[in-house]
């Protein structure tokens, strides 16, 4: 089973849904480095269960500790261990789902590739385990932020039905003064009723978080097989419910002709998101993630048992309606990792 990411900054994942502990390994950060504990625990907070009226219900505090590669409040350049505590698991949730594939999970799946599965929460196919993600992430954000002056920030830009038109031309200085996390607060009060509703119904939706990256320098990614585009999305995709991702115009930029698309000496756009040969242009990069409706709902369904059977399903639990809003800081931190990852790599070209 793969858990690693990242080529110079690495980082390895471990822990399940329902185990005492779930947490990160992150090998390669510079050392040196100050680091800004309270910054880790509010981005945990941003992604962490329990969070609001349209989140799950499990109630996990989300509180860390870094067990290694810090001393004295900087990074020693040695591997950085950071544990979060699972304290809110409730796994009698889970035995009637022992014998019974779940519809849109990884349970059938796990089952044939490893003869073998946890099925209390999904074990380490849970979303649960992205909380380690976030804190590394928070941790790559402060580095990059203070090296280069690089920022992300990602919002909400549909749910279901519901669409924030031309996301990238809009402020997004207010997307963190509501739930889901939408820069446009009328939008942002439609989405909010259309969850809410999914909540009460037992159903749920999906939709797209797109991601602005400002002041990363050129020259970032490699040209060939590691394309930052590339890197970013398998980094997106590594993220549970992701289905899709488009750069800059997208597929939209498939109806435009090569005079409309490209980007001349006298004509300025940003179809390609910031990324021209795999390598960063010096523009704002952005890009969009799509994500499915998430899988775990109270409403039946027919399911298959691990004996063949067709039966009758209603997921009981806690489970969020929509994943986007906690999703949004799971998809920053994945993007500093990468940048910062990248950053790293680029420094052996200027030896």
């Amino acid at each position: 089973m793969a858990n690693h990411l990242g080529h110079s900054l690495v980082i390895t994942s471990f822990g399940e849904s329902h185990g005492p502990a779930i947490g990160i390994v992150i090998d390669g950060f510079p050392s040196d480095f100050r680091v800004d504990f309270d910054h880790i625990q509010s981005e945990l907070n941003r992604r962490r269960p329990g969070q609001s009226a349209i989140t799950t219900d499990r109630n996990e505090s989300d509180t860390f500790d870094i067990v290694s590669g810090v001393f004295e409040g900087k990074t020693t350049g040695a591997p950085i261990a950071i544990l979060i505590q699972n304290i809110s698991h409730q796994s009698k949730d889970y035995e009637a789902l022992k014998s019974v594939y779940r519809p849109g999970h990884a349970d059938q799946v796990y089952d044939l590739k490893y003869g073998h599965r946890d099925h209390l929460g999904g074990g380490r196919s849970s979303a649960r385990i992205t909380a380690g993600w976030v804190a590394a992430g928070a941790l790559a954000k402060q580095w990059i932020l203070q090296k280069q002056n690089i920022s992300i920030q990602s919002v909400v830009s549909s749910v279901h039905q519901i669409n924030v038109p031309d996301v990238f031309a809009i402020d997004w200085s207010n997307a963190e003064n509501n739930l889901v996390r939408c820069p446009d607060e009328h939008i942002a009060n439609q989405m909010l009723q259309l969850i809410a509703e999914m909540k009460t119904t037992g159903d749920s939706v999906g939709g797209s978080i797109s991601t602005r990256i400002k002041n990363c320098p050129a020259g970032i990614g490699e040209p060939v097989f590691d394309k930052l585009n590339a890197e970013l999305a398998k980094a997106m995709f590594s993220i549970n419910a992701v289905k899709g991702i488009e750069f800059g115009s997208g597929f939209k930029g498939t109806a435009l002709k090569g005079s409309e698309f490209n980007r001349s000496a006298d004509k300025d756009n940003n179809h390609e998101g910031g990324i021209n040969g795999g390598i960063s242009t010096g523009q704002a990069i952005e890009f969009t993630t799509a994500f499915k409706p998430v899988s775990s709902i109270k409403m039946t369904q027919k399911a298959y048992n691990t004996s063949g059977d067709i039966v009758d399903l209603s997921i009981e639990g806690r489970h969020d309606p929509c994943v986007l809003p906690r999703a949004v800081p799971i998809v920053e931190a994945m993007t500093a990792l990468v940048i910062a990852d990248h950053l790293v790599l680029n420094l052996k070209y200027k030896i």
